[in-house]
This record gives C-alpha cells, structure tokens and sequence, in this order.
C-alpha cells in the first residue's frame, strides 16, 4: 500500500488530537471536515472570526481563542517559560489569544498532542510560537525543517516503499525550510533528527547523502569542505547511520551514476535522505520536485521540538493539511512508544 494511504490508517492505530491553528482560512477547515470524517485522529480547529463556523455536528471540536475556559490557565503557564517570565498576566493572556501561542499552549499542556500552521502565517512565526510555547527537545540546538516528497518510482524494483507498478518513493529533503546557512555541525545534527524521523514517519532505514556540486572530491572549494566536515561528524556521532558523501545529486539518487562516480559507496545511487549544504539549495530543490515532477511535498515538517507542532506552505492545499496533520498525529504517537 502506498505512503500517503497509510498515514491515515496508522495515524487511527492510537488517534491524536491534533490542533489546526488557523480555522478562519477556508483549506484549513475543509481539511478539518475530511480528517473529522476518516476519523483517523481527533482535529480541533481555531476560530477567531465570529462570523466562522464549522457545521453542526461535524465530528470535530471548535475553540475560540479570545474567550475560552482555557485561556487563563494557558497564559499562567506561559508565564513560566523563558519567554514569558517577564509579562504580566495580563500581557501573558493577550499573547495567548493569539492563535499560533494558543495552539502551542494547548499542546505544551497537553491538551492537544500536535499543532499544525502557516496556511497562512510564514514560517518563521509558526517556528517563534513553537519554541516559545514547547521549546526544542533535550539536547537540540537547531530546530530544522524537513519536506518528505512522495515521488513517482525512479529507481526500478525494490527502489520504492510499496510494492506495487503504482509505487511511489518518499525522499527526505533536508533542511528545506528553517535554517538559511547551517554550519557543518548544524548540517550534522540536522542529519541526525532527519535520520531519526525517517524511521518514525516513512518506517525504513534511513540512508543520509550529504549533497554538493562535488562528489567525492571531484571539486573543492568553501560549500564542499562544509559537507565532508558535516559528514565526518555525522559519522563519529552515529557510526549505524548508513552516511556518505560529499554527493552531486545525480551520484546520490541514481544506481548507475552512484556505481560510476562513487564505486563502493553503500549510499550512492540508493539514498533516501538528502542533506543539502544550506536552505537555498533545500528550498530550491523540494519546489522544482513538487512544481515539475508533481511530487506530493509533506512539510515543513519541524525536527528538534519537544513536542510536534508542523509548519505548512502558504501554498498549502487542504490535502497538504491533511498530510501534516497525519504526519503530526504519527510524531504525537511515537513520544508514548
């Protein structure tokens, strides 16, 4: 069975309440009808317009930020992180109200297990209410984002996740979406939640390629040292992590090129999580893959934070909602495992 129609199924194993941040865009509540109606995990939309509504009896759940019970128990506890220390309860409550810090509230309290955004909100305000509401796993110093593309089969038997002449493979792109310029111990790091994630969300081995103009030292310069340094200390932190590199693109995701530029690599030619040496390149690359292959591109799906809380495209349709929230629910479930 494909990836896309397993999310739902193994999303509904141990249904999640997920928290869709921004009702009052209308992809966003049609979403929210579809996942309510496959019933696969539980959605709560919020609604600040008065004048929005979802219909009666549709399965899910509806708040209003500005006024609900919750509100002054969300905005004590804001008060207790880093970046509420400092604000009165009063200031604390008029942040609180707004919807991203009210969704993040909700799951930072355990009111909702995941929080999806930017349908409408860029990126860096869904990553700010994020961090300040939950904050960045033990450990993590670079929240990152990741597209996971659902692509047409290119790699001829056994190189797909189904089984089938429909299959399809899925490509971890990362980091596509948060940090403009990582440094090569931020690039290994990000390899390493992309790794991690890979299990949990795809469920097979992941197989990091470190991408360049250069593969495996055919050219030099700044951009190239960065990616043998990433993956060196990639390797020194997870020696099973199957790694290699430095990648031309071609070398890392074709069988033939990888046999011809990098012979004995286990990773070329059979790569499924790509690592690119900063957010250009990443961005660039999972736009002309979704715009011109017609891949489906999951995401930015955030790694690093204690508890889920996914960004979208602005572009996003209310099938890309859909996508994240299942996504969103997978990550909520695995924290219990």
């Amino acid at each position: 069975m494909a990836f896309l129609e397993q999310l739902p199924i193994r999303a509904a194993r141990a249904p999640r309440r997920i928290v869709l941040a921004e009702g009052d865009e209308e992809r966003v509540r049609d979403a929210a009808l579809r996942l309510a109606e496959a019933g696969g995990l539980e959605p709560v939309v919020l609604i600040a317009d008065a004048a929005i509504d979802m219909p009666v009896d549709w399965g899910g759940e509806v708040r209003r930020p500005a006024d609900d019970d919750q509100l002054g128990q969300f905005a004590e506890v804001y008060r207790e992180t880093p970046q509420g220390n400092q604000l009165t309860l009063a200031a604390a409550r008029d942040e609180v109200r707004d919807p991203l810090r009210f969704a993040g509230m909700m799951v930072r309290t355990g009111a909702a297990d995941g929080a999806v955004a930017g349908a409408v909100h860029a990126t860096p305000d869904v990553i700010r209410a994020a961090l300040r509401c939950i904050g960045a796993a033990p450990g993590v110093s670079t929240v990152n984002g990741a597209f996971y593309m659902v692509v047409p089969a290119f790699r001829g038997e056994g190189g797909g996740t189904d089984g089938g002449a429909d299959r399809a493979e899925v490509l971890t792109f990362a980091d596509s979406g948060v940090v403009p310029d990582p440094s090569a111990a931020q690039l290994a790091e990000i390899a390493a939640q992309a790794a991690e994630m890979r299990g949990r969300i795809v469920g097979d081995e992941p197989r990091v390629a470190f991408l360049s103009y250069s593969t495996c030292g055919s050219a030099a310069g700044p951009s190239v040292e960065k990616m043998r340094e990433a993956l060196t200390l990639f390797r020194d932190a997870h020696p099973d992590v199957a790694a290699d590199g430095e990648f031309q693109v071609d070398a890392a995701l074709m069988e033939d090129v990888g046999r011809r530029k990098a012979p004995g690599s286990a990773v070329a030619g059979r790569a499924n999580v790509l690592i690119f040496p900063d957010l250009d390149a990443g961005n660039i690359a999972y736009k002309l893959v979704e715009r011109l292959a017609g891949a489906t591109a999951i995401g930015p799906i955030l790694h690093g934070l204690a508890r889920p809380f996914n960004d979208l495209s602005r572009g996003a349709s209310a099938a890309d909602v859909e996508w994240v929230a299942y996504v969103t629910a997978l990550m909520a479930s695995d924290l219990d495992s």
